[in-house]
């Protein structure tokens, strides 16, 4: 839940950035992909981590 949950904020916070740097809507979505993978894979350490400290 933690993972979906931040690739879904990483994407707005990608589309919102590119948009303020007044990118294209090629930029939006690369920034968007970029931004949901990075925040994806945050989201997945903190899992882990927290089912490692629960067990």
């Amino acid at each position: 839940m933690i993972v979906i949950a931040g690739a879904l904020l990483g994407a707005l916070i990608g589309g919102v950035t590119a948009r303020r740097r007044k990118g294209n809507a090629a930029d939006m979505a690369q920034y968007a992909a970029g931004f949901g993978i990075c925040f994806a894979l945050l989201g997945l350490i903190v899992t882990i981590a927290i089912d490692k400290m629960l067990m």
